[in-house]
């Protein structure tokens, strides 16, 4: 069975710096597309940035500048280094996980919490 577990959330200032990771565990094939989502409170998932296999990052539009996803496909794990933190960026972030069959794995996400 493939796990996906995230750690690095938590409460930090405005301003501030946090970064998450993201660890497959289990057996599977290797990921095309590893991403990171969130759910801020009162509102519908988001996409915030996506890697390809082949290194090419995408983010969305609110965090572009900010925050940036990267990688380790040795460890299966991936990251996302987020700073200048605002309290707009307070949600629960998911990682997800796609291989090559389009298949999804989703981690139960991490709190991310910031003060103003």
């Amino acid at each position: 069975q493939v796990q996906l577990v995230e750690s690095g959330g938590g409460l930090v200032q405005a301003g501030g710096s946090l970064n998450l990771s993201c660890a497959a565990s289990g057996n599977h094939f290797s990921f095309e597309d590893m991403r990171w989502h969130r759910r801020p409170p009162g509102n519908v998932r988001e996409m915030v940035a996506t890697i390809s296999s082949g290194g090419r990052a995408y983010y969305a539009d609110s965090v572009k500048g900010r925050f940036t996803i990267s990688r380790d496909n040795a460890k299966s794990t991936w990251y996302l280094q987020m700073n200048s933190l605002t309290p707009e960026d307070t949600a629960v972030y998911y990682c997800n996980g796609l291989d090559f069959r389009r298949t999804p794995y989703w981690g139960h996400g991490t709190q991310v919490t910031v003060s103003s």
